[in-house]
């Protein structure tokens, strides 16, 4: 049993242990046991110390997934120091703001970076430390030989409700992003509550990692979760769905960690890969809203359960999900995880009533401390100790919640709030098209105006006009998009979530009918 109240390295080291000889890591042709990563990220916190990293130092972490990326994660951590970890999608002036604005001292990289590296580490002016992963660049270490060092760790004196672990940037949907500061028992006690709601089971479940675990939901349930409870895991450096599944194969994988996206394109694999899922007992959704559509083509196609569940970076992440073995309800996030409180409060912080559209508020361990050097930020995201997601939604009478939409993403046409998301869902339901986003735009004389992105299915014809025919008919008139707009692609981020604010500022569309 996992002490809630202990700091991420104590019990890495308990479990590892308690498992010393069961496999931790399947990566490429290798596998590590507990014993093996609890050495080798012991290794990398005794010669980052060496180095001159101290307790409370952030060190930035840039790598693709793999055992690295775990040990090297798991290392920051043992050194005392805070992981920092990089998008993989930014540009080196994002990649430069970042660095300097959490002054980290210290840069772990995968070599592939090395010219991405090179082009924004002279500006970082805190900078003391860079090491290389797979190759050696320069002077820079090579994380390989850091390995083997045999000097013992610090031994550190933690307060998992004080101290640092992690400083996840959010990803700055205005201005620029801001540092979600995590402290251990923050990750900790979510990695507990996810064991809990997902009735994980040690030495049993194989968690295969293709989302990146730069990002918090893969993070907690794809790494920390595994590591810290006894579970496997098998990172996949990019989703390819043939090779996906051979590697679920191969390694027998138990739970798929995927974004709404990735489930879409995994229908289209032929039917004799399937049975490369046949050690799956279910897959995990969540980033962005499931579209019931997708949700209920997979279920039925691949004959294993989805559950969808949610929650902001800033809560760890996991708030809530579909209870495993129960009740579940499509395009429902589910209920809270346990040791997680949520309620829907209105613009004053007051609680609504079931059924009555209002924020998403959270209170619990899990929540972060704050956002790094940013006190009014902070304080504005909180209704006392709530913390305000921007998650606009409900309760139904029996606790399930339902995500409307992200608070910024309503549109308000002539006064009438119109949720992208319930626009969405009937484009999905559309058989000719593979996926939708849709996004406001401004109008002078209706304030604003749905405008909706659409990719097709493979081979489909239909026109723009017959899409908007089939809103007509499934939408109220305020709802209806003014354009259609067709495209071949959607732009998404590194987890293969959908980028509205990208779509907003795009000036040049591939191709769009304006439907008047």
């Amino acid at each position: 049993m996992v002490d809630a109240n202990a700091s991420i390295p104590a019990v890495l080291r308990a479990t590892a242990q308690a498992n010393p000889a069961a496999p931790a890591i399947c990566f490429s042709d290798r596998q590590l046991t507990f014993a093996e990563v609890d050495r080798a990220s012991d290794a990398i916190a005794a010669s980052l110390a060496g180095q001159g990293i101290a307790p409370g130092d952030r060190v930035a972490l840039y790598c693709i997934n793999s055992d690295a990326f775990a040990i090297a994660y798991t290392g920051i951590m043992k050194a005392g120091a805070v992981v920092v970890p990089v998008n993989l999608m930014l540009k080196p002036k994002e990649i430069s703001y970042i660095l300097q604005d959490a002054g980290v001292k210290g840069l772990i990289y995968h070599h592939s970076f090395m010219e991405t590296v090179a082009a924004f580490r002279a500006e970082i002016g805190t900078l003391a430390l860079c090491v290389s992963i797979g190759a050696k660049h320069g002077d820079d270490p090579c994380f390989e030989v850091l390995q083997q060092n045999q000097a013992k760790p610090p031994q550190l004196e933690i307060d998992p409700a004080e101290d640092l672990a992690a400083i996840l940037y959010t990803s700055g949907t205005t201005g620029h992003p801001k540092g979600a500061m995590l402290t251990h028992c923050n990750l900790l006690s979510n990695s507990c509550s996810v064991m809990q709601a997902m009735q994980f089971k040690a030495g049993r479940d194989c968690i295969l990692v293709v989302l990146p675990m730069f990002h918090s939901f893969a993070a907690t349930v794809g790494l920390l979760t595994p590591l810290l409870h006894g579970l496997s895991l098998a990172p996949a450096a990019r989703f390819d769905p043939a090779a996906i599944s051979a590697l679920i194969g191969a390694v027998g994988a138990t739970v798929f960690l995927g974004v709404p996206s990735m489930y879409n394109l995994l229908l289209r694999l032929p039917d004799e890969q399937l049975t490369q899922w046949s050690s799956v007992r279910f897959g995990i959704s969540g980033g962005s809203a499931m579209p019931v559509a997708v949700m209920r083509q997979f279920e039925e196609r691949f004959g294993l359960p989805i559950y969808e569940g949610d929650g902001p970076t800033e809560c760890s992440p996991v708030t809530c999900v579909n209870p495993i073995g129960k009740v579940t309800k499509p395009a429902s996030v589910g209920l809270p995880v346990p040791n997680v409180e949520i309620e829907i409060l209105d613009d004053k912080g007051k609680q609504l009533p079931v059924d009555e559209i209002g924020e998403l508020c959270v209170r619990g361990a899990n929540v972060m401390k704050g956002y790094w050097n940013l006190p009014q930020a902070t304080a504005e995201s909180f209704f006392g100790d709530w913390f305000r997601t921007g998650d606009l939604g409900y309760k139904d009478e029996d606790g399930y919640l339902f995500m409307v939409d992200r608070k910024k993403d309503m549109i308000i046409v002539n006064g009438m709030n119109v949720y992208p998301r319930m626009v969405e869902e009937v484009l999905y339901q559309h058989p000719q098209i593979s996926e939708a986003a849709v996004v406001g735009e401004p109008s002078t004389r209706h304030g604003e105006l749905p405008i909706a992105h659409v990719v097709l299915q493979p081979d489909a014809q239909t026109t723009a006009a017959e899409v908007r025919a089939y809103c007509l008919e499934n939408l109220g008139r305020h709802q209806v998009p003014r354009k259609i707009l067709l495209r071949t692609s959607l732009p998404k981020n590194a987890a293969g979530k959908i980028l509205k604010r990208e779509l907003r500022r795009e000036g040049e569309l591939e191709r769009g009918v304006d439907i008047q």
